[in-house]
Order: C-alpha cells, then structure tokens, then sequence
C-alpha cells in the first residue's frame, strides 16, 4: 500500500487553544472589571460633586459675613477635618471652621487641620465660593474613593486571579489529555497509510467527538482491511489456481516442442507458443509473490543485510548482459558496509527488477550506474541509467500492478517489476523514489535509520 502521509498535527495546538482561550478570558475579564471599577468611582465622584454643591447652595442663605463665619465655626466644631473641611476665610482675615488656611510668607497658602485630624494631611476632593468678600472652601476626603480602589484590588487577588489559575489549570489538563487522545489518533492513522491495516485506536474514555471520530477511524479501519484481505486473497487464489494449469500447458508445450515430426512453421509457433506461456507463468508468481510479502511473512526471515555486498553480487551477474546488448554498468560502493535490517533474497530480487528495467528499457550505449551510500543519514540503494525515464505524471502508476508504459508495450515484461520492487521496499519500511536523471531515470530505496 503507498504511503498516503498525513498532515503534520502540530503537537502543541490544544495546549496553545487553551492558553489563548485563558488570555482571552482574562483581557475581558480585566476589562470588565476594570470598567466595573471606572463606572462607580465616577458614580463616587459625581456624588460628591453634586453634594458639595448642595452644601455650597445651602451657605447663600446666610445674611451677612459674620453670620456666615458663626455657621461654619458651628459646624466646624463638630465636623472631623480627617473627613471633610469646611473653612471660611472671612474679609478682616480671620479663619473659622475646622481647618485653619493661611498665607505664607510668599504668599502660598497654608493648610492646618488641627490637633483633632486623623492619619495627617489626606487627599481631598472640594469645591470654593466667594462670600461677603471672604473665600469658603468645602472638601470631602477621597478615603472612600480609595477604600473602593483597595476593594477591588482585594477582589482581583481573592477572586479572579485564583479563578484564573483553576480555569487555567483545569485547561492545561484538558489540552494535555485532548493532545493524547489525537496522538493516539493520529499515530494509528499513520501506522494505517503506511500498509498496516490491522491497526486501530484504542478505546478513549468518554463520548466526546475524539471518541466518535476513533470510532470512525476503527470502522473505516475494519473495512478497508476486509476488502483490502479479499481482495488480496482472490487474487492470490486466482493465481494459485491458474499457475498449475499454466505450467502444465507449458510442459505439454515443451513435449509438443521436442517432437521430431514437427514441421519448421510448426516447431517456431510451439517455441513462441512455450515462450507465452512462461511468461504467464512468470506474471502469476510475481503476483503470489507480491500478496505473500504485503501478508507480511517475509519479515520472520529478516537479518542483517549489507547493501554492499548485494550491490556488488548482482553487478556482476547483470554485467555480462549490458556487455552484449552495448550498454555501461558501473558500480559506486563504499568500503564500509552499509547494513539494514531485511530479507537479503526480496532485497536481491528488488536490485534484479531495477536492473533488468534498466537493461531493457535504455538504448545501446546507454550507462546503468548502481551506487550504495547515505541520504540524509539514511541507507540507500541507487539505479540510475541514462535511458528515456518515466514522465513525472506516470512515475507514480508504474509502482501499480500489470500497468506498463505505451512506449513498453513492445518489449517483454509483465508490469510488476516496479510494484514488486515497492512491496519489497514496502515491507522494509523504506521508500521508493523516482526522479529524472537528466537524462533518463534514477530510481532510489531509501531505508530507515537502523
């Protein structure tokens, strides 16, 4: 099965949409509370604005001067300056009410709340008028104003903020345990794009959407790897049953072939006839083949194999031939062994597609080059030839079972070389790539980081 590849899940996004949902909720919380807080000490200041006005309205009432400073000194003696001020500069100059204002040497005035105030000089909100030619002042203390700052104050500490860290904590856990349940996921449908079918995420507690999308990966899951298994098996049991037949037609064929009565037109169309024959024979076990190693057995067989060694083998098997049909084959191998995990035999057989492709498909004078070393770190084997190529539109339906090219209908072959070559590579957990080799084809297996 290709590898189909998933889109890359970024790890940190449920933690990353719970930090941003927690900053979104404390900005409008802030805010909120903030123009909570804006509202009523506006509403405070307007208040004592509209009660100082009052009180300043009430003192016109006063006759004259001295009846004025006699109010204010009434009122002074039982009002604490700690709390509000109330003064009346009278015009010979004196000073009645409970703070007593005067003018400095140079002339900036002076402000004396008295052996009676409280916590010393404070701030204060007031309000002045003229009176019978004196100043009064009234000023109420902004205690209230502060106490309503400290409240506040006190609230964000006693309660948001802890509400914030629940909410955020509360988050974190449930990001956390959202990143592992897609985890869980998301590795199973890695494990299912690469070719294993059987896998299936396992139970996630709760009925939540993640639980009904597993539900739907493990029922997609189970499907596929039903259809996926009788598919392989009809194929595997079409070939199986035809093979037998095939093979004795073609010994039949061989009897018909050595008997000495045949006429000359007679002995050529049995030997094109027997020639037919093998290669049906042949197609049906590269399709056995191919179903036995997606079935997965092969790998019970798997050792240690030097690429080298198996490069360097059938370099010299296939060299006499590109030596008859006028072609180059060069080999680029390390010193060093270059050793994978796998099944030496289906890897043999892989180089030996790769090469008979080559050798067939590339004119008279054309270079194969097979080369072992690193990509990335990784193990990999290289063919390359300076043949025609495959276009980049049909590079992927050449791996696709019995397709063959236009221009490669004419020369032998079955169109399973390349998609017995990518089973193979399949099953070793590497990848086949096909590029342009300007000119021709360069065909790579790239395996894993042992």
């Amino acid at each position: 099965m290709a590898r189909l590849g998933l889109p890359a899940i970024r790890r940190s996004t449920p933690l990353r949409l719970a930090v941003f949902l927690m900053a979104l909720f404390t900005c409008i919380s802030l805010v909120s509370f903030g123009a909570t807080y804006l509202l009523i000490r506006n509403s405070l200041y307007a208040s004592m604005r509209t009660d100082l006005q009052q009180q300043m309205a009430g003192y016109n009432a006063a006759p004259s001067a001295g009846a004025l400073a006699a109010l204010v000194a009434n009122q002074g003696a039982v009002t604490d300056p700690s709390q509000r001020i109330l003064t009346y500069l009278a015009p010979n100059g004196r000073v009645y009410g409970n703070t007593a204002l005067s003018r400095g040497p140079n002339g900036f005035l002076q402000l004396d709340l008295g052996p009676n105030a409280k916590d010393g000089l404070r701030n204060y909100f007031g309000l002045a008028g003229d009176f019978f030619g004196g100043q009064l002042i009234l000023a109420e203390n902004l205690s209230p104003l502060i106490a309503l700052g400290h409240t506040f104050l006190d609230v964000l500490l006693l309660s948001l903020l802890p509400t914030f860290v629940i909410a955020l904590g509360g988050g974190l856990w449930l990001a956390r345990r959202s990143q592992s349940r897609v985890d869980r996921i998301t590795a199973t449908l890695e494990r299912l794009t690469s070719g294993d079918l059987s896998a299936r995420v396992d139970a996630l507690p709760g009925a939540d959407d993640l639980s009904t999308i597993s539900d739907g990966v493990n029922r997609m899951a189970a499907r596929q790897e039903a259809a996926t298994e009788a598919l392989r098996q009809v194929s595997a049991d079409i070939a199986h049953d035809l093979k037998t037949p095939i093979q004795r037609l073609a010994l039949m064929l061989d009897q018909l072939a050595g008997r000495p009565d045949l006429s000359p037109a007679d002995a050529d169309l049995a030997d094109r006839a027997r020639a037919e024959a093998e290669r049906i024979v042949a197609t049906f076990q590269s399709l056995l083949q191919i179903a036995q190693i997606e079935g997965g057995s092969p790998k019970q067989r798997f050792a240690p194999v030097d690429l080298v060694e198996v490069a360097r083998t059938f370099a010299e098997i296939y060299e006499p031939s590109a030596d008859d049909n006028g072609q180059r084959l060069t080999v680029d191998l390390p010193q060093a062994p270059v050793t994978v995990p796998g099944d030496r035999g289906l890897l043999g057989q892989a180089l030996a597609n790769l090469l008979e492709n080559a050798l067939r498909h590339t004119p008279r004078g054309a270079a194969i080059h097979v080369a072992v070393g690193q990509e990335g770190g990784q193990p990999m084997i290289e063919v390359r030839d300076t043949g025609p190529g495959i276009p980049e539109d049909e590079r992927a339906n050449v791996l696709r079972r019995l397709y063959r090219l236009e221009r490669s209908r004419t020369t032998p072959g079955n169109g399973l070389g390349l998609a017995l070559v990518s089973a193979i590579a399949e099953l070793h957990g590497a990848r086949l790539i096909l590029a342009d080799a300007a000119p021709g084809l360069v065909v790579r297996i790239v395996f894993a980081r042992p």
